[in-house]
């Protein structure tokens, strides 16, 4: 067998450091306050990590034809990629770039996967006669089997985030039983693969894994997303941790662990917020595309209509307005004209507080880093639990963009797709001003809003960034 070479104790050390740099990044994270001091952790862990496995794996050891200058080549150009992509992208195209980077890990995982299949002896998984160790053979078909599903099941969620593909759910006839039976096959072919290394098992997987992967997640619709992009960012972490079991490496099994795990909790909460199980998720058939839902209000009912006038004037005379974003305002990029309107409220003494409920927009976190683009306090924005019971004092309760994530029928309608959802209790507001485009959107859920007809409600329809702008001007 080839033998593993001890690990230099400061290598250790340093891996170590490195987990915990990861892991403070991920406490940072935490917190729309101290994200940043989060980012240099996750930074500082990374350049620590890559230094350290690059010190310890000298390129001429690898027994392949590279070159330090290639290595750093290659390092400078991703690098470069990198840097350039995080300063063109917009806020707003934040989910589908979060989307592209989980597939690029899980086509690194494919990658790795296969060189250590195709020349196993540098990486240290044969035995006397050649053949890759049972265990490491498991290691390896899990890896590029996550790594796969992860991979393209991030690429259709790109297409649909960034509207290359419908938002709503495709529904392929007798699906349960094609995820199910492929499913089944790969994990058979990987069990089968720790007595049969042939080129064909391996790569049947491969196939396989990639095809599951986009089978998965073509039928979850655009409210889903959250759930799928945080259930994608855990499987890039648990391949990254197959991985590091086949590459001997302990940063990357520290690190896909804590991705892996956060992941898992993440998708967890997402669901709970939702009144989801993450099996029903996964199932997929919930959801509709981008442009607010499908589905046309249940009947004709009286409503009323206000102008931008009508909601500078009741938001002046408020002691207290609360604000409710949703993905329609980063749709129509109004952060910035919403941080503008908060600051005049405030300035004619105006109390102003955001509710940011867990599965607004279009992945966990969505709105809090819109908010935090357009510098609104961090102590001005709450999580629905901490100012739900808010709104029974509240004056005003401004809600732009969202839609189910405000609907009663989430506690009153047990037949709603959306019952048991915790919601936002806006309408217990003294006056509730509801910017959308129509009254013939009806969210994502395809379920009427009893709020829009309530006689404390007043409809701004309109385009956000347009209504919010005007109000603004009508401020002054």
């Amino acid at each position: 067998m080839h033998e593993v070479a001890p690990v230099n104790p400061w290598v250790a050390l340093a891996y170590l450091v490195s987990g915990i740099c990861f892991i403070l990044a991920l406490r940072g994270l935490s917190s729309p306050s101290t994200s940043r001091a989060g980012n240099r952790y996750g930074m500082l862990g990374m350049l620590l990590a890559v230094g350290v496995t690059l010190y310890t794996h000298p390129v001429p050891n690898w027994t392949m034809p590279f070159s330090w200058a290639e290595v750093g080549g290659a390092v400078a150009i991703g690098g470069l990629i990198g840097f350039v992509i995080a300063r063109m992208i917009s806020m707003t195209a934040m989910p589908q770039l979060v989307a592209a980077f989980h597939s690029l890990v899980g086509m690194a995982a494919v990658l790795v996967a296969a060189a250590a299949f195709l020349n196993p002896v540098p990486f240290g998984i044969t035995d006397a006669a050649g053949e890759i160790l049972a265990v490491s053979r498991i290691e390896m078909g899990l890896g590029i089997a996550i790594g796969a599903i992860t991979f393209s099941g991030s690429v259709i969620a790109f297409l649909k985030l960034n509207g290359n593909m419908s938002g709503k759910p495709i529904m392929l006839p007798g699906r349960h039983i094609i995820n199910l039976g492929t499913l089944a096959a790969i994990l058979g072919l990987i069990a089968y693969f720790v007595t049969d290394q042939s080129p064909w098992v391996f790569w049947t997987v491969t196939g396989l894994s990639f095809l599951i992967g986009f089978l998965l997640i073509i039928p979850i619709g655009g409210a889903d997303m959250p759930v799928v992009v945080s259930m994608l960012n855990s499987y890039s972490g648990w391949a990254a941790a197959a991985m590091g079991f086949t590459l001997h490496n302990s940063a990357m099994i520290i690190t896909g662990a804590l991705v892996g795990s956060s992941g898992a909790i993440l998708s967890y909460i997402m669901c709970r917020a939702m009144n989801r199980s993450f099996i029903s998720v996964i199932a997929g058939g919930f959801g509709g595309d981008s442009g607010g839902g499908s589905g046309e209000a249940k009947e004709q009912r009286p409503w009323k209509r206000g102008s931008a006038e009508d909601a500078a004037f009741l938001m002046q005379q408020a002691e207290q307005v609360i604000i409710v974003p949703g993905y329609g305002m980063a749709v129509a990029q109004a952060q910035h004209v919403l941080r503008e309107m908060g600051d005049k409220l405030k300035e004619h003494g105006v109390r102003v507080k955001y509710a940011i409920h867990p599965v607004a927009g279009r992945m966990p976190g969505h709105m809090n880093v819109l908010l935090a683009e357009a510098n609104v306090p961090y102590d001005e924005v709450f999580e629905l639990e901490d100012i739900n019971s808010e709104f029974a004092q509240t004056d005003v309760a401004f809600i732009i963009g969202a839609n189910d994530v405000v609907n009663p029928a989430a506690k009153t309608d047990k037949s709603s797709p959306i019952y048991g959802m915790p919601v936002f209790d806006v309408g217990k507001a003294k006056t509730v001003l509801f910017i959308k485009r129509s009254m013939g959107g009806v969210g994502y859920a395809g379920v009427d809003n009893d709020v829009f007809y309530a006689d404390n409600t007043m409809m701004l329809l309109a385009d956000a960034k347009k209504m919010v702008e005007e109000i603004v001007k009508s401020l002054d």
